[in-house]
C-alpha cells in the first residue's frame, strides 16, 4: 500500500499528512502497567463510590423514574438471539427481531391512541425533536411553539436540531406552570407545531383539549411528549388532539442507568405515516400465505440523503424496545393501570404531608399526576445533597434550570414508594432544611 501511494515508510506517510505541531516527539507520560488483580481491586473501589438508586429510597423525577422492573426482563433480554441481533434488513433471517418490533409498535399505538408507530428512537428527547422536524416538513412552516413546562433537557436537544435549520423556537411563559391560552393564540401564528408535554416537567396536567384546538385552528400540528406510565390513568394523546405522540420509554422496565441508554416512542395519525422517520415494521403474507414481518413504506436510502433525508436517524433502539415490550406484556393493562394509580395516590399523599413541614409549599396550584415542585427555605441543591447523604434521592433541584427557582425541588413518586417511605421522607426533609 505504501508503494502504491508513493511513500517509503509509515513514518514518511505520517510526516506528509500530520503537521509538525501536532506530532509528539517524546514518549507519552503514562503510568506503568498494572497486574490484572490490582486493576480489578481498583475498579471495585471506584465502583463502590457510586450509590445506585436501587439501594436508597428514590423520589427522583424530571424524566427518569424509579419504577419496578420485573425480574424476568433481564433474563429474557440476556438471550443471545436478542442481544447479538443485527439490523433486520434481510427479512428472511430476521423474523424474530422484526416480530418483536411489530409487537412493540402495536403496543405503542394502543397506548397512545394513535394509528401507526415506528420501531423507536434513541430517547424521548430525540423522538420529540424528530416530531418537530416532521411537522415542519408537513406544514412548510419554520417555527415551533414550546410551553414553559417542557423538560429543559428536551428543549436543549430541540435547539440543537432547530438552530442549523433556521427553525424558530418560540418559548412561552405560561401561567402558574401551565399553557396560557391567550399567549398561545399569539405564539401559534404561522407555526408548524405546538408541543405539549403531558404531564409537563412540573408534573402538571396541561389544558390539552383547549390548546390542541387553538393550534389546529391556526393550521399547526400538535406534538405530545408523554410520561407513558400516566397513560394507565390519563386520556391518551390520540384522544385529546395530538397528531404526533412521542414519549420516553424508560419507565417500561429500563434501569435509570445514569440517564441512559433509553428508548423513544413515536406514533402518528394515519395521514402522517409517509412522513414518519425511522424504521417501520409491517406484517405481510408470503407466497404460501404464511405470516411474515418486513420493513415497509420506506427504505434506508430515505435516511442517507443528507439535507433531503426524511431523518438522519435510520436506526432504532431494538433491544430496549424489546425491554418495553416484555414489560408491557408482563404487567398488562391492569398492571399498568395499578402502577399509574399507585404513583398518583402516593404523590398526592406526599403533597398533602410535605406542606405540613415548616417553610415548605407547593410552587404551583394546578392538578398534577405523580410529581410536583416544592419551595423550600433553603437552596434546592443544598437540600438534595443533605438528603442524599442520609440515603434518600430527591430532585432535580430546579435551580439547575432557572435562577428564579433556586429554592425549589422536584419530587416524584412511583408505585415503589410505600406510605412509610413517604412519611419517613417528610420527617427527614423537615430535619435537613432547618
Amino acid at each position: 500500500m505504501l508503494e502504491t501511494i508513493g511513500v517509503g515508510s509509515l513514518d514518511e506517510l505520517i510526516a506528509k499528512v500530520i503537521p509538525d505541531q501536532f506530532r509528539i516527539e517524546h514518549p507519552l507520560d503514562l503510568p506503568a502497567g498494572s497486574r490484572e488483580f490490582d486493576l480489578v481491586r481498583e475498579f471495585k473501589a471506584l465502583s463502590g463510590l457510586n450509590t445506585p438508586a436501587s439501594e436508597v429510597v428514590s423520589f427522583l423525577g424530571g424524566g427518569v423514574y424509579d419504577h419496578y422492573i420485573p425480574a424476568a426482563i433481564s433474563h429474557l433480554l440476556s438471550r443471545s438471539e436478542f442481544y447479538t441481533a443485527y439490523t433486520p434488513y434481510q427479512a428472511e433471517v430476521a423474523q424474530g427481531t422484526l416480530q418483536t418490533i411489530y409487537e412493540f409498535q402495536t403496543m405503542v399505538c394502543r397506548l397512545t391512541g394513535m394509528d401507526a408507530s415506528n420501531a423507536s428512537h434513541y430517547d424521548g428527547a430525540t423522538a420529540l425533536a424528530e416530531g418537530v422536524m416532521m411537522a415542519v416538513r408537513k406544514t412548510g412552516r419554520k417555527a415551533v411553539v414550546v410551553p414553559a413546562g417542557l423538560n429543559p433537557q428536551y428543549l436543549h436537544v430541540l435547539h440543537t436540531y432547530c438552530v442549523p435549520l433556521d427553525i424558530e423556537v418560540r418559548e412561552m411563559k405560561g401561567i402558574d406552570g401551565l399553557i396560557d391560552p391567550d399567549e398561545l393564540i399569539k405564539a401559534i401564528e404561522d407555526s408548524a407545531a405546538l408541543i405539549i408535554q403531558y404531564p409537563n416537567f412540573f408534573g402538571l396536567i396541561e389544558p390539552t383539549v383547549q390548546a390542541s384546538h387553538i393550534a389546529h385552528e391556526a393550521g399547526a400540528l400538535v406534538i405530545s411528549s408523554t410520561y407513558p406510565i400516566s397513560l394507565g390513568l390519563l386520556k391518551p394523546p390520540g384522544e385529546w388532539g395530538a397528531d404526533i405522540a412521542t414519549a420516553e420509554g424508560q419507565p417500561f422496565g429500563i434501569p435509570m442507568g445514569f440517564g441512559g441508554p433509553f428508548v423513544g416512542l413515536f406514533a402518528v395519525k394515519k395521514d402522517l405515516i409517509r412522513l414518519m422517520p425511522g424504521r417501520i415494521v409491517a406484517r405481510a403474507k408470503d407466497r404460501l400465505d404464511r405470516d411474515g414481518y418486513v420493513l415497509t413504506l420506506q427504505t434506508r436510502e430515505q435516511h442517507i440523503r443528507r439535507e433531503k433525508a426524511t431523518s438522519n436517524i435510520c436506526t432504532n433502539q431494538a433491544l430496549l424496545a424489546l425491554c418495553a415490550t416484555i414489560y408491557l406484556s408482563l404487567v398488562g393493562k391492569d398492571g399498568l393501570q395499578r402502577a399509574a394509580e399507585n404513583s398518583f395516590r402516593g404523590a398526592h399523599y406526599l403533597a398533602e404531608k410535605v406542606v405540613t413541614v415548616s417553610g415548605v409549599k407547593r410552587l404551583h396550584s394546578g392538578e398534577f399526576f405523580s410529581e410536583f415542585v416544592v419551595t423550600l427555605p433553603i437552596s434546592g441543591r443544598t437540600a438534595q445533597k443533605r438528603l442524599a447523604d442520609r440515603g434518600v434521592f430527591a430532585g432535580p433541584p430546579m435551580g439547575w434550570y432557572s435562577e428564579n427557582q433556586e429554592n425549589c425541588l422536584l419530587l416524584a413518586v412511583t408505585e415503589k414508594r410505600s406510605k412509610k417511605d413517604i412519611d419517613d421522607f417528610v420527617k427527614l426533609l423537615g430535619d435537613v432544611i432547618k
